[in-house]
Protein backbone atom coordinates (compact mmCIF):
# COMPACT_ATOMS: atom_id res chain seq x y z
CA UNK A 1 0.00 0.00 0.00
CA UNK A 2 0.90 3.86 -0.68
CA UNK A 3 1.62 4.91 2.93
CA UNK A 4 0.12 8.73 1.56
CA UNK A 5 -3.15 6.70 0.10
CA UNK A 6 -6.09 6.08 2.30
CA UNK A 7 -7.39 2.49 1.26
CA UNK A 8 -10.33 1.21 3.40
CA UNK A 9 -12.91 -1.26 3.52
CA UNK A 10 -16.59 0.06 2.77
CA UNK A 11 -19.85 -2.28 3.29
CA UNK A 12 -22.10 -1.09 0.53
CA UNK A 13 -25.12 -3.36 2.53
CA UNK A 14 -26.30 -6.61 3.64
CA UNK A 15 -23.63 -8.43 1.20
CA UNK A 16 -21.59 -11.93 1.51
CA UNK A 17 -18.04 -11.14 2.35
CA UNK A 18 -16.84 -10.67 -1.75
CA UNK A 19 -19.64 -8.05 -1.38
CA UNK A 20 -17.17 -6.15 0.65
CA UNK A 21 -15.68 -3.13 -1.52
CA UNK A 22 -12.02 -1.44 -1.81
CA UNK A 23 -11.77 2.12 -1.80
CA UNK A 24 -9.17 4.60 -2.29
CA UNK A 25 -8.72 7.98 -1.42
CA UNK A 26 -7.28 10.69 0.38
CA UNK A 27 -5.70 10.33 3.90
CA UNK A 28 -7.76 12.19 6.83
CA UNK A 29 -6.23 15.45 8.05
CA UNK A 30 -6.92 15.65 11.95
CA UNK A 31 -9.01 18.12 14.05
CA UNK A 32 -8.60 19.94 16.84
CA UNK A 33 -8.27 17.18 19.77
CA UNK A 34 -7.61 14.62 17.52
CA UNK A 35 -4.97 12.33 15.68
CA UNK A 36 -4.37 10.07 12.74
CA UNK A 37 -2.91 6.64 13.09
CA UNK A 38 -1.32 4.89 10.87
CA UNK A 39 -3.36 1.22 10.97
CA UNK A 40 -0.90 -1.82 11.42
CA UNK A 41 -3.89 -4.19 12.53
CA UNK A 42 -7.16 -4.49 13.01
CA UNK A 43 -9.13 -7.49 13.11
CA UNK A 44 -12.40 -9.11 12.21
CA UNK A 45 -14.62 -9.63 15.37
CA UNK A 46 -18.45 -10.79 15.99
CA UNK A 47 -19.82 -7.37 15.45
CA UNK A 48 -18.87 -7.16 12.14
CA UNK A 49 -19.96 -10.70 10.93
CA UNK A 50 -23.51 -9.28 12.87
CA UNK A 51 -23.21 -5.71 10.58
CA UNK A 52 -22.19 -7.16 6.87
CA UNK A 53 -26.08 -9.06 8.00
CA UNK A 54 -27.62 -5.74 9.03
CA UNK A 55 -27.97 -7.57 12.51
CA UNK A 56 -26.02 -5.62 14.58
CA UNK A 57 -28.01 -3.57 16.79
CA UNK A 58 -26.88 -0.17 16.38
CA UNK A 59 -24.88 -0.26 13.74
CA UNK A 60 -25.00 2.93 11.56
CA UNK A 61 -26.95 3.51 8.18
CA UNK A 62 -25.23 1.23 5.16
CA UNK A 63 -22.36 2.03 3.40
CA UNK A 64 -20.04 2.60 5.90
CA UNK A 65 -16.48 1.29 7.00
CA UNK A 66 -16.68 -1.49 9.21
CA UNK A 67 -14.05 -1.97 12.23
CA UNK A 68 -14.71 -2.33 15.73
CA UNK A 69 -10.88 -1.56 16.94
CA UNK A 70 -7.18 -1.16 15.83
CA UNK A 71 -3.40 -0.55 16.75
CA UNK A 72 -1.13 1.68 14.79
CA UNK A 73 1.09 4.43 14.78
CA UNK A 74 0.28 8.22 15.31
CA UNK A 75 1.30 9.95 12.39
CA UNK A 76 -0.59 13.52 12.26
CA UNK A 77 -1.38 15.37 14.92
CA UNK A 78 -3.90 18.02 15.22
CA UNK A 79 -4.27 21.14 17.50
CA UNK A 80 -4.06 21.05 21.26
CA UNK A 81 -2.22 17.42 20.95
CA UNK A 82 0.58 16.74 22.99
CA UNK A 83 4.14 16.86 21.37
CA UNK A 84 5.17 13.58 22.39
CA UNK A 85 1.77 11.36 20.77
CA UNK A 86 3.29 11.64 17.16
CA UNK A 87 5.04 8.34 16.65
CA UNK A 88 3.74 6.02 19.14
CA UNK A 89 1.55 3.33 18.58
CA UNK A 90 -1.11 3.26 20.04
CA UNK A 91 -5.09 1.33 20.28
CA UNK A 92 -8.60 2.51 19.83
CA UNK A 93 -11.80 1.29 20.21
CA UNK A 94 -14.28 2.85 17.57
CA UNK A 95 -17.17 0.15 17.07
CA UNK A 96 -16.90 1.24 13.34
CA UNK A 97 -13.94 2.62 10.87
CA UNK A 98 -11.21 0.51 11.65
CA UNK A 99 -10.79 -1.27 8.35
CA UNK A 100 -8.40 1.80 7.01
CA UNK A 101 -5.00 2.23 5.97
CA UNK A 102 -5.10 5.24 8.43
CA UNK A 103 -8.18 6.22 10.81
CA UNK A 104 -8.44 9.70 12.53
CA UNK A 105 -10.23 9.84 16.19
CA UNK A 106 -9.77 11.78 18.95
CA UNK A 107 -6.76 11.40 21.18
CA UNK A 108 -8.59 11.27 24.49
CA UNK A 109 -10.11 7.75 23.12
CA UNK A 110 -6.34 6.14 22.32
CA UNK A 111 -4.46 3.87 24.66
CA UNK A 112 -0.76 3.66 24.34
CA UNK A 113 0.68 0.63 23.64
CA UNK A 114 3.45 -0.47 25.62
CA UNK A 115 6.85 -1.32 23.85
CA UNK A 116 7.57 -5.42 23.71
CA UNK A 117 3.61 -6.12 22.40
CA UNK A 118 3.49 -6.08 18.74
CA UNK A 119 0.35 -4.65 16.67
CA UNK A 120 -0.99 -8.18 15.89
CA UNK A 121 -0.66 -9.21 19.43
CA UNK A 122 -2.09 -6.22 20.75
CA UNK A 123 -4.88 -6.37 18.62
CA UNK A 124 -6.38 -9.27 20.04
CA UNK A 125 -6.58 -7.42 23.15
CA UNK A 126 -8.37 -4.46 22.81
CA UNK A 127 -11.74 -5.13 22.29
CA UNK A 128 -11.82 -8.46 23.63
CA UNK A 129 -9.53 -7.48 25.99
CA UNK A 130 -11.85 -4.44 27.72
CA UNK A 131 -14.43 -6.62 27.22
CA UNK A 132 -13.62 -9.52 29.21
CA UNK A 133 -11.56 -7.88 31.27
CA UNK A 134 -14.50 -5.18 32.72
CA UNK A 135 -17.33 -8.74 32.69
CA UNK A 136 -14.92 -10.20 35.13
CA UNK A 137 -13.71 -7.68 37.06
CA UNK A 138 -16.38 -5.07 36.85
CA UNK A 139 -19.75 -6.63 36.59
CA UNK A 140 -19.31 -10.42 37.98
CA UNK A 141 -16.44 -9.17 40.57
CA UNK A 142 -14.54 -12.82 40.80
CA UNK A 143 -12.75 -14.25 43.59
CA UNK A 144 -10.05 -16.83 44.02
CA UNK A 145 -11.63 -20.00 44.36
CA UNK A 146 -14.62 -19.71 42.55
CA UNK A 147 -16.02 -21.13 39.45
CA UNK A 148 -17.79 -19.81 36.66
CA UNK A 149 -18.79 -20.83 32.93
CA UNK A 150 -17.43 -19.38 29.78
CA UNK A 151 -19.40 -20.06 26.65
CA UNK A 152 -17.62 -20.20 23.35
CA UNK A 153 -14.29 -20.51 25.33
CA UNK A 154 -12.05 -20.94 22.40
CA UNK A 155 -13.01 -17.74 20.98
CA UNK A 156 -11.91 -14.07 20.82
CA UNK A 157 -13.39 -13.08 23.97
CA UNK A 158 -13.86 -16.40 25.56
CA UNK A 159 -10.21 -17.07 24.96
CA UNK A 160 -9.13 -14.16 26.77
CA UNK A 161 -11.78 -14.55 29.84
CA UNK A 162 -10.55 -17.86 30.88
CA UNK A 163 -7.05 -16.71 30.70
CA UNK A 164 -7.36 -13.91 32.83
CA UNK A 165 -9.77 -15.80 35.25
CA UNK A 166 -7.11 -18.44 35.53
CA UNK A 167 -5.04 -15.63 36.52
CA UNK A 168 -7.24 -15.09 38.97
CA UNK A 169 -7.71 -17.94 40.52
CA UNK A 170 -10.81 -18.98 39.61
CA UNK A 171 -12.20 -22.38 38.77
CA UNK A 172 -13.22 -22.13 34.69
CA UNK A 173 -15.92 -24.45 32.81
CA UNK A 174 -15.83 -23.78 28.90
CA UNK A 175 -18.22 -24.95 26.70
CA UNK A 176 -16.71 -25.42 23.18
CA UNK A 177 -16.44 -28.06 20.46
CA UNK A 178 -14.43 -30.85 21.13
CA UNK A 179 -11.39 -29.94 18.49
CA UNK A 180 -10.54 -27.16 21.32
CA UNK A 181 -10.89 -29.27 24.54
CA UNK A 182 -7.25 -29.88 24.20
CA UNK A 183 -5.87 -26.24 24.14
CA UNK A 184 -8.87 -25.38 26.96
CA UNK A 185 -7.30 -27.73 29.13
CA UNK A 186 -3.72 -26.80 28.53
CA UNK A 187 -5.00 -23.48 30.13
CA UNK A 188 -6.82 -25.04 33.34
CA UNK A 189 -10.53 -25.20 31.70
CA UNK A 190 -12.83 -28.05 32.21
CA UNK A 191 -14.29 -28.49 28.50
CA UNK A 192 -17.95 -29.45 27.64
CA UNK A 193 -18.60 -30.09 24.04
CA UNK A 194 -21.94 -27.97 23.27
CA UNK A 195 -22.50 -30.19 20.41
CA UNK A 196 -22.49 -33.46 21.95
CA UNK A 197 -23.60 -33.39 25.61
CA UNK A 198 -26.11 -31.82 27.40
CA UNK A 199 -24.55 -28.51 28.37
CA UNK A 200 -26.72 -27.48 31.20
CA UNK A 201 -26.79 -31.36 32.63
CA UNK A 202 -23.05 -31.86 32.25
CA UNK A 203 -22.21 -28.34 34.19
CA UNK A 204 -24.61 -29.04 36.85
CA UNK A 205 -22.57 -32.25 37.26
CA UNK A 206 -19.59 -30.63 37.48
CA UNK A 207 -20.73 -28.01 40.00
CA UNK A 208 -23.51 -29.22 41.93
CA UNK A 209 -24.45 -25.96 44.00
CA UNK A 210 -24.28 -23.77 40.98
CA UNK A 211 -21.41 -22.01 39.68
CA UNK A 212 -20.25 -18.22 40.58
CA UNK A 213 -20.38 -16.72 37.22
CA UNK A 214 -21.84 -17.54 33.26
CA UNK A 215 -20.63 -15.69 30.60
CA UNK A 216 -22.97 -15.97 27.90
CA UNK A 217 -22.78 -14.34 24.48
CA UNK A 218 -25.10 -16.69 22.30
CA UNK A 219 -28.54 -15.53 24.12
CA UNK A 220 -32.02 -16.51 22.73
CA UNK A 221 -33.64 -19.40 24.43
CA UNK A 222 -30.51 -20.84 25.71
CA UNK A 223 -29.76 -17.89 28.32
CA UNK A 224 -32.51 -19.43 30.61
CA UNK A 225 -30.37 -22.49 31.25
CA UNK A 226 -27.27 -20.18 31.91
CA UNK A 227 -29.47 -18.41 34.42
CA UNK A 228 -30.73 -21.67 36.09
CA UNK A 229 -26.63 -22.46 36.30
CA UNK A 230 -25.98 -19.65 38.84
CA UNK A 231 -25.56 -20.85 42.85
CA UNK A 232 -27.11 -17.86 45.30
CA UNK A 233 -25.39 -15.08 44.79
CA UNK A 234 -23.97 -15.90 41.44
CA UNK A 235 -24.44 -13.51 38.61
CA UNK A 236 -25.26 -13.81 34.98
CA UNK A 237 -23.22 -11.69 32.50
CA UNK A 238 -25.01 -11.51 28.63
CA UNK A 239 -23.21 -10.03 26.23
CA UNK A 240 -24.47 -11.01 22.83
CA UNK A 241 -27.00 -12.74 20.91
CA UNK A 242 -24.82 -15.16 18.13
CA UNK A 243 -27.67 -17.50 18.16
CA UNK A 244 -29.93 -15.16 16.29
CA UNK A 245 -27.17 -14.06 14.16
CA UNK A 246 -29.08 -15.65 10.81
CA UNK A 247 -32.15 -14.81 11.77
CA UNK A 248 -34.29 -12.12 9.74
CA UNK A 249 -36.52 -9.46 11.00
CA UNK A 250 -35.82 -6.61 13.59
CA UNK A 251 -31.65 -6.30 14.93
CA UNK A 252 -33.34 -4.60 18.29
CA UNK A 253 -35.80 -7.15 19.12
CA UNK A 254 -32.79 -10.05 20.40
CA UNK A 255 -31.46 -7.43 22.67
CA UNK A 256 -34.45 -6.13 23.88
CA UNK A 257 -35.67 -9.69 24.45
CA UNK A 258 -32.00 -9.98 26.36
CA UNK A 259 -32.72 -6.51 28.41
CA UNK A 260 -36.12 -8.00 29.12
CA UNK A 261 -34.86 -11.11 30.88
CA UNK A 262 -32.28 -9.48 32.73
CA UNK A 263 -34.96 -7.09 34.15
CA UNK A 264 -37.14 -9.64 35.07
CA UNK A 265 -34.75 -11.63 36.86
CA UNK A 266 -33.40 -8.58 39.01
CA UNK A 267 -36.83 -7.74 40.29
CA UNK A 268 -37.70 -11.50 41.23
CA UNK A 269 -36.71 -12.25 45.16
CA UNK A 270 -33.58 -14.08 44.94
CA UNK A 271 -29.57 -13.09 45.79
CA UNK A 272 -28.80 -13.92 42.11
CA UNK A 273 -27.74 -10.67 39.20
CA UNK A 274 -27.85 -10.19 35.86
CA UNK A 275 -26.52 -7.87 33.59
CA UNK A 276 -26.36 -7.36 29.57
CA UNK A 277 -22.74 -6.16 29.57
CA UNK A 278 -22.00 -3.24 26.65
CA UNK A 279 -18.69 -2.15 26.24
CA UNK A 280 -19.95 1.39 25.38
CA UNK A 281 -22.64 1.85 27.94
CA UNK A 282 -22.05 4.92 30.13
CA UNK A 283 -19.95 6.79 26.89
CA UNK A 284 -23.52 9.37 26.00
CA UNK A 285 -23.58 10.57 29.61
CA UNK A 286 -20.17 10.77 30.87
CA UNK A 287 -17.14 10.21 28.37
CA UNK A 288 -14.38 11.41 30.27
CA UNK A 289 -15.12 8.74 32.69
CA UNK A 290 -15.89 6.08 30.14
CA UNK A 291 -11.90 7.30 28.55
CA UNK A 292 -10.58 6.70 31.77
CA UNK A 293 -12.29 3.58 32.77
CA UNK A 294 -11.31 2.01 29.22
CA UNK A 295 -7.87 3.35 29.64
CA UNK A 296 -7.54 1.79 32.79
CA UNK A 297 -8.44 -1.25 32.11
CA UNK A 298 -6.84 -1.90 28.76
CA UNK A 299 -3.76 -0.82 30.43
CA UNK A 300 -4.58 -3.90 32.76
CA UNK A 301 -4.65 -5.86 29.99
CA UNK A 302 -1.64 -5.46 28.44
CA UNK A 303 0.29 -5.72 31.79
CA UNK A 304 -1.68 -9.33 32.43
CA UNK A 305 0.01 -10.21 28.95
CA UNK A 306 3.47 -8.94 29.60
CA UNK A 307 3.05 -11.10 32.67
CA UNK A 308 2.32 -14.01 30.48
CA UNK A 309 -1.33 -14.12 32.29
CA UNK A 310 -2.61 -13.65 29.03
CA UNK A 311 -1.29 -15.00 25.39
CA UNK A 312 -2.40 -13.06 21.89
CA UNK A 313 -4.15 -16.03 20.25
CA UNK A 314 -4.28 -15.10 16.40
CA UNK A 315 -6.18 -17.21 14.28
CA UNK A 316 -4.54 -16.13 11.17
CA UNK A 317 -3.51 -12.31 9.92
CA UNK A 318 -4.80 -11.66 5.80
CA UNK A 319 -3.98 -8.45 4.61
CA UNK A 320 -6.71 -5.37 4.49
CA UNK A 321 -7.13 -6.06 0.56
CA UNK A 322 -7.99 -9.81 1.92
CA UNK A 323 -10.67 -8.41 3.59
CA UNK A 324 -13.70 -11.31 2.60
CA UNK A 325 -11.38 -14.55 2.83
CA UNK A 326 -10.52 -12.81 6.13
CA UNK A 327 -14.77 -12.72 6.79
CA UNK A 328 -15.21 -16.31 5.66
CA UNK A 329 -12.41 -17.59 8.18
CA UNK A 330 -13.42 -15.37 11.10
CA UNK A 331 -17.29 -16.76 9.98
CA UNK A 332 -16.04 -20.48 9.87
CA UNK A 333 -16.29 -21.27 13.02
CA UNK A 334 -13.19 -23.82 12.61
CA UNK A 335 -10.76 -20.97 14.09
CA UNK A 336 -9.62 -20.22 17.79
CA UNK A 337 -8.44 -16.71 18.71
CA UNK A 338 -8.88 -13.45 16.41
CA UNK A 339 -8.29 -12.93 12.26
CA UNK A 340 -6.38 -10.01 11.81
CA UNK A 341 -6.38 -7.82 9.47
CA UNK A 342 -2.72 -5.75 8.53
CA UNK A 343 -1.91 -2.61 5.52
Amino acid sequence: MNPEELVEVILPGKVEPEGLRIRRGTVPTPGPGQVVIRMEATGVSFAEQQMRRGRYYDQPAFPFVPGYDLVGTVVATGEGVGPGVAGTRVAALVKVGGWASHVRVDAADTVEVPAGIGAAEAETLVVNGITAWQMLHRRARVRAGQTIVVHGANGGVGSVLVQLAHAAGVEVIGTASARHHDALRERGVTPVDYRTEDVTARIRELAPGGVDAVFDHVGGRGIVDSWSLLAPGGTLVSYGSASTRDDEGSKQWPVFKLLGRVWVWNALPNRRRAYFFNVWAGRALAKDRFRARLRADLTEVFAAFRRGDVTAQIAAQLPLTRVADAMRLAESGTVAGKVVLTP
